[in-house]
């Protein structure tokens, strides 16, 4: 089953020419062929991130590489579980997470390409260029030795409601709710058109994009740290060797010094 989810990540989910790319070809309740449902993704899961575990420590320990791993998503779409499902096992030291919140008015008139086109607030061609500039910048990084990774949790319109119901059932989730996002969720229409248009623009064999099908949580840890294996597995990492010779070196026991008197 690996190995089908490993052909799947190139085939189904991974996205790096957005001439012909739809949303609609990606159904956010898929779970392909995976077999034994939530409990057997969940072990594979705990055998993936005991994996990245060890790629954390060989990639660090290499010392060629940076990784980049951007996770977008609609409200509720999982992105701090994902997280922390697919970092659990690694080095805290080794991660830095950044969150973005709602864009300023600078990241407005400079950067966004997702609530500026669903509000009008610049127009079409200024869109465009800012797809360049995101393109740009992506393969200036891979071409210094980043590798760049980018996730899109999928999820319905349904799903998003059973969600937001969920929190405002649960007095522990009511710091999550903010009742001012329902009137974005009225332009889900428009924000599917506008990632469209983003993952089309931007997708690269440099910089991919993964449209991960999130409507089952499970499903989308399993195809996130799949994703992340491959992509620590494609480096070809290795240990640096040492500049002597390990098997002439004793380490001496430890002897206290004597006591003054």
């Amino acid at each position: 089953m690996e190995r089908v989810y490993t052909d799947a990540m190139k085939h189904h989910f991974r996205v790096t020419d957005g001439s012909s790319f739809s949303l609609a070809d990606h159904d956010p309740s898929f779970t392909g062929d995976f077999e034994g449902g939530k409990a057997a993704a969940r072990a594979e899961v705990a055998k993936l991130t005991a994996r990245l575990d060890d790629l954390q420590e060989l990639f660090y320990a290499d010392g060629r590489h940076r990784l980049l791993v951007v996770i977008q998503g609609m409200d509720t779409a999982g992105k701090g579980g994902a997280i922390r499902r697919a970092f659990a096992g690694m080095n805290p030291s080794g991660v830095r997470v950044a969150a973005f919140k709602a864009p300023t008015s600078t990241e407005l008139a400079h950067e966004d390409v997702l609530i500026v086109r669903v509000h009008g607030l610049v127009p079409k061609h200024r869109l465009k260029a800012r797809y360049d500039h995101i393109r740009h910048f992506e393969q200036m990084l891979a071409d210094e030795g980043t590798t760049v990774v980018k996730f899109f949790l999928h999820i319905s319109a349904d799903e998003q409601q059973e969600r937001l119901e969920a929190r405002l059932a649960n007095p522990a989730k009511h710091w999550k709710f903010n009742p001012a996002d329902l009137s974005e969720r009225q332009h889900w229409d428009e924000y599917q058109q506008a990632i469209e248009a983003a993952i089309a623009g931007t997708a690269t064999e440099a910089a991919p994009w993964y449209v991960v099908p999130a409507n089952k949580k499970w499903h989308r840890d399993l195809v996130i740290c799949r994703a992340l294996v491959d992509t620590f597995e494609s480096l070809d990492l290795s240990y640096p060797q040492p500049d002597f010779d390990p098997s002439t070196i004793v380490v001496p026991p430890y002897r206290p010094k004597a006591a003054a008197t």
